[in-house]
């Protein structure tokens, strides 16, 4: 009969946070065997050794390479897997003879571990146990003395081998995070902490339960002291003190026509840092609660007002989020912050504005590709501006066989807008011409139909919906799974 594998996890460094089951399944084995790099020491080894008896037959699985180039022809990848698919046939040999086989793992041995390599090889194979262990993260967290992650916060883990970009991303849009494999990626690391602005809540365990143990502030760790063995850990932000500043900032940031799939990384964050958000109370309510901020909502109409109210905030040392919902600078808030933050009053307070994904992109993803080629986008809103200059546009867009993007078509108070913008239209494109109908696009109530021109109805367009007017080459196509598709060609005709 074959013998038994075990992943046997041995915990953070220190042996006495080793499981009953770890030393169990280790006085049991037959064959430990134990990842080390050329030099031969293994920490698993050393976490274990006090267990390990004299006939317990020892299989070092020593790595080819770790950090030094390689001639293999397969290059860094090509000499690992080759090391693993060997050393998985090392363990098979012990295991067909019938001997119990427990691999040692620092950690937990299906966290970031090497035995996962010979677990995917050998598991479907032969009878297979893992034992989990306490993890690097949980003992920098208890190292630290500060919850890791309360209530509905979100904890990323990340590997500091992630590309730079990636990496601040990421950061800029979690709650908690701890980045692991530090060593030489620690200057990349600490970069991409500043730049998601997270570095003052960064801190740095080294070793955690290991001899050499050092618990610090992330930003005042110097590069060159780092090992492979540390972690950066963003701990929980819920009572969590608000730091003190003699001038906050306003970042006017866009949901996105809906709820949190729209919301890019950078808005996450924003939103996450925010000490105030300021907005439209519908806007407000799609952004996650989170303890110690504090939420203004207000009416559609008083954008003015709460620009003003946004930079007053900043000047007591906020920081605030102006919430819009699209794109902020597409007819939304960035230009009421702008235009406040523009007076001699309000030009000392940092104001940045954040893209997200508007509403016309949004349609247009629904259907299509209908804004394929050169489009305008209108405002059929005559609240703050003249119906005759509205018109004149749409003739001039029409007549320029542009494809039409309508916002803010129409509301309870402004029914006919629709109707007389039809019209207009009717002058210059056929009646035949594609309309995607778009309501509520993201929510629970999306609806996307494609219309045709002369046979668009007003009375179904109302505040939550957005028209996109094909121009002569838009297209219309049913495929085969029987839904239609609208697309605008990117070649135009010659003349």
């Amino acid at each position: 009969m074959s013998g038994k594998l075990y992943g046997v996890g041995l915990g953070p460094g220190d042996p006495s946070l080793m499981t009953v089951r770890a030393v169990e399944v280790i006085a049991e084995a037959d064959v430990l065997a134990y990842h080390s790099a050329r030099h031969g020491r293994s920490i698993a080894r050393s976490i274990a050794a006090k267990h390990i008896r004299a006939d317990h037959i020892e299989e070092p699985l020593v790595y080819p390479v770790t950090t030094e180039t390689t001639d293999h022809p397969g290059g860094y990848k090509g000499a690992m897997e080759e090391f693993y698919t060997e050393a998985a046939a090392l363990l098979a040999a012990h295991l067909d003879a019938g001997r119990t086989v427990a691999v040692l793992a620092e950690g937990d041995p299906l966290f970031y571990g090497s035995y996962m390599h010979m677990h995917k090889r050998l598991a479907d194979r032969y009878d297979t146990e893992v034992v989990p262990g306490v993890t690097s993260v949980s003992a920098a967290a208890a190292r630290l003395g500060a919850p890791l992650a309360e209530g509905e916060e979100v904890l990323t883990i990340l590997p500091g081998t992630l590309p730079e970009e990636e990496l601040t991303a990421r950061l800029a849009a979690t709650d908690v995070a701890v980045v692991m494999k530090l060593g030489r990626t620690f200057p990349k690391v600490r970069r991409a902490l500043e730049g998601s602005g997270r570095l003052g809540e960064a801190r740095y365990v080294e070793r955690a339960t290991m001899s050499g143990e050092r618990v610090a502030e992330l930003a005042d760790v110097e590069a060159g002291s780092v090992p492979y063995f540390s972690v950066a850990v963003l701990p929980s932000q819920v009572d969590a003190e608000r730091p003190v500043r003699e001038y906050g900032e306003v970042v006017v940031v866009g949901t996105g026509p809906a709820g949190p799939l729209w919301l890019t990384p950078e808005t996450r964050g924003a939103l996450a840092a925010a000490d105030d958000l300021v907005g439209y109370t519908t806007y407000l309510d799609r952004v996650p609660r989170r303890p110690g901020q504090i939420r203004h909502g207000s009416d559609n109409r008083v954008e003015a007002e709460r620009a003003e109210f946004a930079l007053q905030l900043a000047q007591r040392g906020r920081r605030v989020a102006v919430v819009s919902g699209g794109d902020p600078g597409v007819f939304a808030m960035a230009t009421a912050v702008l235009e406040v933050a523009s007076q001699d009053a309000y030009k000392d307070v940092p104001v940045r504005v954040l893209p997200g994904v508007t509403a016309a992109n949004a349609a247009a993803a629904r259907a299509g590709a209908p804004l394929g080629h050169d489009y305008a986008a209108v405002s059929l809103s005559d609240r703050l501006k003249p119906w005759e200059v509205i018109a004149e546009r749409l003739r001039a867009a029409a007549s320029a066989d542009l494809v039409l993007a309508l916002y803010n078509p129409g509301s309870r108070s402004r029914t006919w807008q629709v109707g007389k913008a039809r019209e207009l239209l009717l002058e210059h494109r056929a009646p035949a011409t594609p309309v995607v109908v778009a309501r509520d696009v993201g929510g629970p109530g999306e609806r996307v139909r494609i219309v045709r021109l002369g046979e668009l109805d007003p009375a179904e367009v109302d505040m939550r919906t957005i028209l996109l007017v094909g121009s002569s080459q838009t297209q219309v196509v049913r495929r085969g799974t029987g839904e239609e598709i609208v697309w605008t060609p990117r070649r135009y005709p010659e003349v």
